[in-house]
């Protein structure tokens, strides 16, 4: 029985993409690879020093119409990985940023970490591909090319507390459906 892993989801069986892989014997990540090439805009380049001016000065607050513009220049974009993971139902899988990211490209994760839950693998919307989401901080696009390692994912185990109210219910959906 396997227990954790990595597979390549099916519309990129094709690709020649490589599973996750630890770089040294100790290290407790799996360095995860984007699955093709991907340009992320700098948040610069979406007037984000006007959304920071309007933000300053509307003494009313913003219209439902800038608050709509604030939020779509704000949001991360989704890096696909072309891979899914299996693991125990007590197990998730972590992602986090290389440490060479912020600091070398400009590039972060938005929420921190990714949390992949062991019933995400094989889902019916999008069967479980690994998406990171990012932010490219810097002055400038930053071309992501494919085989590029993107961050990290460590399994983890998980413990519920004594008066754990999980309902039971599966997952019905892909990327963010377990949130509301």
């Amino acid at each position: 029985m396997k227990k954790r892993g990595f597979e390549i989801v099916e519309r990129y069986q094709q690709q020649n993409l490589n599973l996750p892989k630890r770089q040294t014997k100790n290290a407790a990540g799996y360095d995860i690879e984007a699955a093709e090439d991907f340009i992320l805009p700098s948040i610069w380049q979406f007037n984000f020093i006007k959304i920071l001016h309007v933000l300053n000065t509307a003494k009313a607050g913003l219209t439902p119409a800038q608050t709509a513009a604030a939020q779509q220049v704000l949001k991360p974009f989704l890096v696909p990985t072309g891979i899914k993971a299996y693991m125990q139902p007590d197990e998730v899988l972590i992602l986090a940023n290389r440490s060479s990211g912020p600091l070398k490209r400009r590039l972060i994760l938005p929420n921190g970490i990714g949390v992949i839950d062991a019933d995400y693998y094989n889902n019916p919307d999008n069967e479980g591909e690994i998406y990171f989401q990012l932010i490219n901080y810097g002055v400038s696009a930053v071309h992501i090319k494919k085989g590029e390692r993107l961050g990290q994912g460590i399994f983890v185990p998980f413990l519920k507390s004594d008066d754990d109210q999980a309902d039971g219910q599966a997952r019905l959906g892909g990327f963010g459906s377990s949130g509301r």
